[in-house]
């Protein structure tokens, strides 16, 4: 029988001992603490140096390699010193090939986890192969060796940082006074830092025992790596919020063995000492062993995905919202505003408001940020393009300080220059538009309102629908996958657009998806209004007016995806009759918690839902980009949604959420006036949903 011992500066509260068979040989295995007594491990290992075939330590830092140079630990040293007569070990080489492996195995496994993490190493010297492997998922990293080892209130943000410091950190370390370093001044700031930079990072790298410290503020919804978690150790982080414990350590003979044990382990059933085990030999062992890292989700699965979203004010209203703003518009002249207007689109990007409480119906959480940048459509199209991208970038480089793993563009910021093709080029992180969740939204909204107004006969299966439909944008980004849909429902459908060419070739491109469409063309939306049952408005016109609202037929739906509105609420109101809803609205799964945004609690812009429903996903990519949207994605971003949890959010217009009262009050109204024309549509019964408060919305950034 092999007798492996384990010598561990850990608690003796941990100790334990038993004998299995291993590789062919029969291991008595003990764990032996030395509550932290250098000097009492050494005696245990002179001791044991006796009565063991091979000895590990355990908690010691090992021998490590940072850049091209080797360091030694002085700890590490004197303790292997001690033993002369038999193999000793610290694991050291076992867990890094462990710990990587377990990064590397989670990353597959639950799919582009750490991407952009927000990482805090306790020592990034002794886990600089973590590092280097972790840098390939994100570059927001941050070790604390500064603070912990010379209480130097700073933290390093680079694997370069933490190179240049550690080739001089033994010189410094020399130079400091250990008392200074103990003393209850220094220790309390050095806490105090640590506990802020815990708070902020998202993943914590750090050896089990360093965290026992730490409460709930610190630790609640981590990911922790470290290594040989027992089930006391688990059960302290499920008391203290932790989502998810990432162990190389492997779970074998009902006790989890730390790469000290079970290197020894290995050293005494393979009879090699531990210089002439290889990298080959270890590959073997694990794959013989089929040993697997531990993913532990001490209250069940959780996971957290991050993102931001670019919002901006549509007008000089949103300005006065601001409260020393709002006290300067009475008193001073319009001069002054339109010079806030003009020095607003030149302000640094801010957080308007941080997104919390999103929970999918999968169980994956998302949680983001507003991200305000401050130029107004006015300003935004008076500038060149590039001065637009320079802030999304910006925005851009927040959202990754912040940890986003994904941005979407809101408002007018989608629409200039090329649509988010070259912001998608330089951006850190990936980008997405939201017009294809946009246009599958805005024709959602259409359909559910045509229900509820119940003017059309419904359709016989496998007919389309007995109703004309226009798009007014056809050829824009969200008016072109608008017209593709509309083509495969409605009877006819009217394209209008200004550039008649692009047109011609829309209505081409739909025929060979749709042999069947009948489709129209126009440059002006009044030449056939007067017919129409349902019109989508999907413009870029700023303000301008696209169409005649009272050349509109009574009852038509009207879906105002333009931001901002192509009928403002003064044109709204010349008819009552018609149902004109600003579509697209999305209701979000969970108890969604942020500042107004003009819609009601829970409901949020198609664009910025899709910027969560890929965030959901876990598909940190460029999604939606450019102005030509695939009408796959489209679909894609659509069943996603569903997947999720998303609805149809109640339709609101421009006074508000639509109740069912509302809708029954137009469909009279609609009624009236085609009995005085003598036309009386062969309704089909409306469709009642749950009547919803009607709230009118705050004024608040826009996000659509």
């Amino acid at each position: 029988m092999k007798n492996v011992v384990s010598i561990s500066l850990g608690a003796s509260e941990q100790d334990f001992e038993f004998v299995a068979p291993f590789m062919g040989q029969q291991v008595n295995v003990k764990r032996i603490g030395a509550n932290g007594s250098t000097a009492k491990a050494v005696k245990l290992l002179k001791h044991w140096e006796k009565h063991a075939d091979v000895l590990g330590l355990g908690v010691v830092r090992d021998h490590y390699n940072v850049g091209p140079r080797r360091y030694t630990e002085k700890d590490s040293t004197r303790l292997t010193s001690a033993v002369k007569h038999i193999p000793v070990t610290t694991g050291g080489r076992l867990n890094d090939i462990l710990q990587e492996w377990a990064l590397r195995h989670v990353q597959s496994k639950l799919g582009s986890y750490f991407n952009n993490a927000r990482v805090l190493f306790f020592s990034g010297m002794t886990n600089y192969k973590l590092a280097m492997c972790m840098s390939e998922y994100t570059q927001n990293l941050q070790f604390a060796d500064p603070l912990l080892q010379l209480g130097v209130p700073k933290l390093l943000t680079s694997l370069n940082a933490l190179e240049l410091f550690t080739s001089g950190a033994h010189y410094v370390s020399e130079w400091t006074s250990p008392s200074v370093m103990a003393s209850a001044p220094v220790k309390e700031w050095t806490r105090f830092v640590l506990k802020r930079a815990m708070q902020k990072a998202t993943v914590i790298v750090a050896p089990v025992h360093e965290l026992d410290d730490f409460t709930a503020d610190e630790l609640a919804g981590k990911t922790i790596i470290t290594s040989s978690v027992n089930d006391e150790r688990i059960a302290q982080f499920k008391d203290k919020g932790v989502n998810l414990i990432i162990d190389g350590a492997p779970s074998m003979f009902e006790h989890v063995l730390g790469p000290n044990i079970l290197d020894a382990m290995i050293i005494a059933a393979s009879g090699k000492n531990a210089h002439e085990l290889l990298e080959d030999d270890y590959l073997e062992i694990i794959t013989d062993l089929q040993l697997e890292p531990r993913i532990i989700y001490p209250n069940g699965f959780k996971r957290v995905n991050r993102f931001a979203f670019v919002i901006h004010p549509l007008s000089q209203e949103y300005f006065k919202k601001v409260k020393p703003i709002e006290l300067l518009s009475y008193v001073s002249p319009p001069v002054f505003m339109n010079s806030l207007e003009k020095a607003m689109a030149y302000a640094p990007p801010f957080v308007y408001s941080r997104i919390t409480g999103i929970k999918s119906v999968t169980g994956v959480e998302a949680e983001g940020w507003l991200i305000s940048v401050g130029g107004t459509p006015k300003e935004i199209m008076a500038h060149s393009p590039e001065f637009t991208y320079r802030r999304l970038l910006a925005a851009a480089d927040m959202a990754k300080r912040l940890g986003a793993q994904i941005m979407g563009l809101g408002a007018f910021t989608k629409v200039v220059g090329d649509a988010g093709l070259t912001v998608a080029k330089r951006a850190p992180l990936p980008i997405t538009t939201g017009n294809s969740y946009s246009a599958s939204g805005a024709l959602w909204a259409a359909h559910d309102a045509m229900l509820r107004m119940g003017l059309l006969v419904n359709p016989k299966k496998g007919q389309k629908a007995q109703f004309k439909a226009m798009v007014v944008g056809a050829t824009g980004a969200i008016g072109s996958v608008c017209a593709r849909l509309l083509a495969t429902t409605a009877e006819e459908v009217y394209l209008v657009s200004p550039e008649t060419a692009k047109l011609l070739a829309l209505k081409e491109s739909i025929l060979k998806e749709t042999p069947d469409a009948r489709l129209f063309l126009s440059a002006h939306a009044d030449k056939d209004i007067a017919g129409m049952d349902m019109i989508v408005t999907a413009t870029s016109g700023a303000g301008k007016k696209v169409l005649d609202i009272m050349k509109v037929k009574p009852g038509c739906v009207i879906t105002d995806v333009a931001r901002p509105l192509d009928l403002p609420a003064s044109e709204v109101a010349k008819r009552p009759d018609v149902l004109v809803i600003e579509s697209g609205e999305i209701l979000l799964p969970g108890e969604v918690q942020m500042k107004n945004i003009g819609l009601p609690k829970n409901v949020a812009y198609a664009c910025l839902a899709e910027t969560i429903v890929l965030a959901l996903e876990g598909r940190f990519e460029n999604f939606t980009v450019g102005r030509g949207i695939e009408w796959e994605k489209v679909r894609e971003i659509y069943r996603m949604g569903l997947k999720h949890g998303m609805r149809l959010a109640a339709i609101s217009g421009v006074n508000g959420v639509f109740s069912d009262s509302d809708i029954e009050r137009v469909r009279d109204l609609a009624l009236a006036a085609l009995a005085k024309t003598q036309i009386v549509p062969k309704a089909a019964t409306p469709i009642k949903r749950v009547t919803v408060k009607k709230k009118k919305p705050a004024a608040a950034q826009a996000a659509s």
